[in-house]
């Protein structure tokens, strides 16, 4: 197999496992090494998240454009005591939420950026962690709705089930989207809020990757494969969203639960009599 073509499916992995809640992270760690691509690594995982950037953006323009265009009057909400008497209101909240849950993330990634990259290498605790998740998306069925929207405590609380998504096999979405329900917030705010909250973690993430490329560039073989993985992320990506906002919506989450745990007990298998 070309090592064009394992840029395709792992592009489609990850476009796939960046929103559905199963780890993109796990899953780009096992496929890499199931097919092993030459032209795997933080790098190539920085590009393929860049190409799922572009499917939030697209699915959720019309979101994003309200909250930039109401976001000067996030003082004139903060003064008010973030009462929100309007959609314009919750329009900016959002853009407020999404910058409080997001400083767990910047914190805790910075911080332990060196020793996260080294859990990439480790199939064995991606596995662990994949099963992990499989327990948090099956309690998704137990929480109770009580909240139209969102505050200020449930943004950070959600913020911090983000930063420990950093760890392969902890699925981002899943971990703030079922935090989200836990804390009473309805399932399409969680589930919205759950993807506008990676658009800050996902380009700033290849922003700081960029840099390093700029000290190292790859090959030109190796950019055509971060280019087609790129694509492929990006597509199936914003097919991934469109699927996943629907089966929130009939509260099946917790099947994803199932496959996660499916998947770790059997990779752990394989590993052990190997």
């Amino acid at each position: 197999m070309s090592e064009t073509l394992k840029a395709v499916i792992l592009g489609i992995v990850q476009g796939l496992s960046e929103f559905l809640p199963i780890s993109s992270s796990g899953h780009l760690v096992l496929f890499s090494e199931i097919l092993d691509f030459n032209g795997s690594g933080l790098a190539f995982e920085v590009f393929v998240h860049f190409g799922t950037l572009l499917a939030v953006l697209v699915v959720f323009r019309k979101d994003i454009i309200q909250m930039l265009r109401y976001l000067p009057g996030v003082f004139g909400l903060l003064k008010n005591g973030m009462v929100m008497r309007s959609k314009e209101d919750e329009y900016r909240a959002m853009s407020l939420y999404v910058i409080i849950g997001t400083i767990p993330v910047v914190l805790i990634g910075l911080s332990l950026k060196d020793a996260v990259a080294q859990l990439f290498d480790s199939p064995v605790l991606v596995l662990i962690s994949l099963f992990i998740t499989g327990i948090v998306m099956w309690s998704s069925r137990y929480p109770i709705e009580n909240r139209h929207f969102m505050g200020t405590t449930q943004a950070i609380l959600i913020g911090f089930a983000q930063a420990f998504a950093i760890i392969p096999g902890i699925s981002r979405s899943g971990s703030t989207i079922v935090t989200a329900l836990w804390l009473g917030v309805n399932r399409e705010t969680a589930a919205r809020f759950s993807f506008l909250l990676s658009i800050p973690v996902i380009l700033g993430a290849t922003i700081l990757q960029f840099k390093d490329l700029l000290d190292s560039p790859p090959s030109s073989d190796e950019i055509n494969n971060l280019v087609i993985g790129t694509v492929a992320a990006a597509i199936s990506g914003y097919f991934a969203i469109i699927w996943l906002l629907e089966l929130i919506r009939k509260q099946k989450l917790e099947w994803f639960g199932v496959y996660c745990a499916a998947v770790s007990i059997i990779g752990l298998v394989v590993f052990a009599v190997q």
